[in-house]
């Protein structure tokens, strides 16, 4: 369990394909994705950023790396199968021992995801670029701390039911897009002594990464994961009545 006064050790982890291909990607995160979220992430005093992308030895994911990793935040799409088979397990062994783990956007498909969850994680999706409404369904999960009953991203790639996934221990967002699909944007997991969260938004094209809200989901999860933070999941519902939407 870390201690009072010791920092978050997070690693930003990003397969670093598009932005080296796509200009529309790297005008938007000229630093990479992962630039970008450790950037934000950097701005809490209490967490330590480093990245690792998929080019790097070993991935970036040495068992040194890993050893003095708190928490791994973990974005890819085109190389999932890129990744080697033993840093996938070793990033599985890690989170069973403790090591919280974020995933995002299309790495539902991601090696270390998959084995965690042990099911095929697929889903429905459209690219079309439509407005997505992000509502808090548990909002007395730290996850959703500091949001109002919903937020809205104004365009994004849509992701629909179902979504191959165990049960979660909670789902804290669940997204409405204007097309009409829904999915669950927001799921929280144990497996080991570690701590699994997903969070949908995310897509290469769009600027998802630079809105406050889906910053501050990405902070609170990082928290949430920390090894150590003792078994409650914060399930329960909140005690203060509905607003009117």
């Amino acid at each position: 369990m870390l201690g009072m006064a010791e920092k978050i050790r997070v690693t930003v982890w990003n397969e670093n394909r598009h932005e080296k291909t796509d200009q529309r990607v790297s005008k938007i995160y000229p630093t990479g994705i992962h630039g970008a979220i450790a950037g934000f992430l950097s701005e809490e005093r209490e967490l330590v950023t480093r990245t690792a992308t998929l080019d790097e030895p070993e991935h970036g994911l040495s068992d040194s790396v890993l050893s003095a990793t708190d928490v791994l935040v973990w974005w890819g799409h085109l190389a999932h199968g890129e990744v080697r088979d033993e840093v996938a397990a070793a990033v599985q062994s890690r989170v069973l021992q403790g090591m919280g783990l974020i995933v995002l956007h299309s790495a539902h498909l991601s090696k270390p995801f998959v084995r965690l969850l042990g099911t095929s994680c697929l889903l429905r999706w459209r690219e079309a670029g439509e407005k997505e409404r992000l509502w808090v369904v548990e909002p007395a999960n730290p996850i959703v701390d500091g949001l109002g009953p919903f937020f809205e991203i104004p365009h994004e790639e849509m992701y629909g039911e179902r979504f191959d996934i165990p049960v979660p221990e909670a789902t804290v967002l669940i997204s409405w897009f204007a097309g009409g699909n829904v999915f669950r944007s927001g799921c929280c997991f144990l497996r080991g002594k570690g701590r699994i969260f997903y969070f949908r938004p995310g897509h290469e094209t769009f600027p998802t990464y630079h809105q406050k809200e889906v910053q501050r989901v990405i902070r609170n999860a990082v928290h949430w994961a920390v090894p150590g933070n003792g078994p409650a999941m914060h399930l329960g519902a909140s005690e203060e009545p509905l607003e009117k939407i």
